[in-house]
């Protein structure tokens, strides 16, 4: 379970896993992060390879299966996307499902509720940051999908855009959990800032980094050292 009060339980580190390499150095980590991702999109090519990976991976799992929109490798039909979903929630502590899919992945939301698998409702602009009202509709809709956290990424190529992204945050995260991070110019700056304020998820790379801005689990987790007493 996320703690609501991240600063107070400690903000969790999510390992992401997107490639064949990734999930390789994965299953070595001596030191596990609180969480991994898996990016089903970005594994249609080594599917059997993440079956037969689960019991070496030692954090529990996010499962997400991207929309092209946001970032999604291939142009995955919804049809697709939810297969992969299916395929692995078995496995599952929490899925990633994007606002914008979450109408039409409604069957597997229910489904995961009913085997207390935790939602996370997200949503991911790669071109801005949008103004925080508009985020905070974003925030209204994911509550009502019945999110247990509300993920938002969005580029953070310019200090107007880092501010609105910081703005929204501090203004929303002590109500509901969120898990707020930047891509681009200032990716790396807003991670570090958004961590130390309590995001409850942050995102890093076990290979090489996904996202412009994506930290390598080993920098994010020696920043998260740096502040905690």
């Amino acid at each position: 379970m996320i703690a609501r009060n991240a600063a107070k339980s400690g903000s969790r580190l999510v390992g992401v896993i997107a490639d064949r390499v990734a999930l390789q150095k994965a299953t070595r980590l001596r030191r596990p992060p609180d969480f991994v991702e898996l990016r089903l999109d970005a594994l249609l090519d080594c599917l059997e390879e993440v079956e037969s990976a689960l019991a070496k991976l030692r954090a529990p799992l996010i499962l997400t299966a991207r929309h092209p929109a946001e970032g999604g490798c291939g142009a995955l039909a919804a049809s697709d996307r939810r297969a992969l979903l299916w395929r692995f929630l078995d496995h599952a502590a929490l899925i990633d499902i994007e606002l914008r899919s979450a109408r039409e992945m409604r069957t597997l939301m229910v489904e995961a509720r009913r085997r207390k698998i935790s939602l996370i409702i997200s949503s991911h602009d790669l071109r801005d940051t949008p103004p925080p009202a508009v985020l905070r509709e974003q925030l209204k809709a994911a509550i009502g999908y019945g999110a247990g956290v509300f993920k938002i990424a969005t580029c953070t190529d310019s200090a107007a855009q880092l501010a609105r992204l910081l703005a929204f945050f501090q203004e929303n995260a002590g109500a509901f959990p969120v898990a707020a991070m930047g891509m681009g110019k200032l990716g790396a700056e807003s991670r570090r800032r958004l961590l130390r304020l309590g995001s409850v998820l942050n995102y890093a790379a076990v290979g090489d980094a996904n996202a412009p801005g994506q930290p390598t689990l080993r920098q994010l987790r020696r920043h998260r050292a740096a502040f905690i007493i």
